[in-house]
């Protein structure tokens, strides 16, 4: 069994965004959204580099990485740390391009970045802290974007 449970590999298919961190040559960090991070097996995420060559430049450098994937509308997910390694060619970067065209991505994807995840911790958020059930906080913040939509700003309290 890998370090990927079923619950992380759920979250991950079904939000399909993350946010990835590196550090700059300058060792500043650099965060960077993701669409199309994805589950490759019970080890490993991957993420197809569409227009993020500073990320990609900064795994050449560096492989050190974490991920975080939440889903905004509970306020929970997890924070995956561990090494990349970033394909440009090859039968592994193939299979991997064609996984991710299978999926739908029809943009030119540059290379493939394939993180070895070493460490996986929840996240949640501090309003789980006063006691508020899972369906208590998706709640509040369906009634903040209706009221986004609405042209109204409502608080969470969060």
């Amino acid at each position: 069994m890998g370090i990927l449970n079923e619950d992380m590999k759920r979250v991950v298919r079904q939000q399909r965004l993350a946010f990835v961190a590196t550090v700059c040559a300058d060792n500043t960090p650099n965060l960077s959204p993701k669409g199309t991070i994805a589950v490759w097996d019970d080890d490993h995420l991957v993420f197809a580099n569409i227009r993020s060559p500073q990320t990609v430049s900064n795994l050449r450098r560096n492989w050190a990485t974490e991920i975080n994937v939440v889903d905004p509308m509970v306020r929970k997910g997890y924070r995956f740390k561990g090494t990349a390694t970033v394909l440009d060619a090859g039968a592994r970067y193939e299979e991997m391009r064609a996984f991710f065209t299978a999926r739908g991505v029809s943009n030119p994807i540059r290379e493939v970045v394939v993180i070895k995840v070493e460490h996986a911790l929840p996240v949640t958020s501090p309003a789980y802290d006063l006691g508020l059930s899972e369906a208590e906080i998706r709640a509040r913040w369906e009634r903040h974007h209706e009221a986004v939509e609405r042209g109204s700003e409502e608080s969470t309290g969060e």
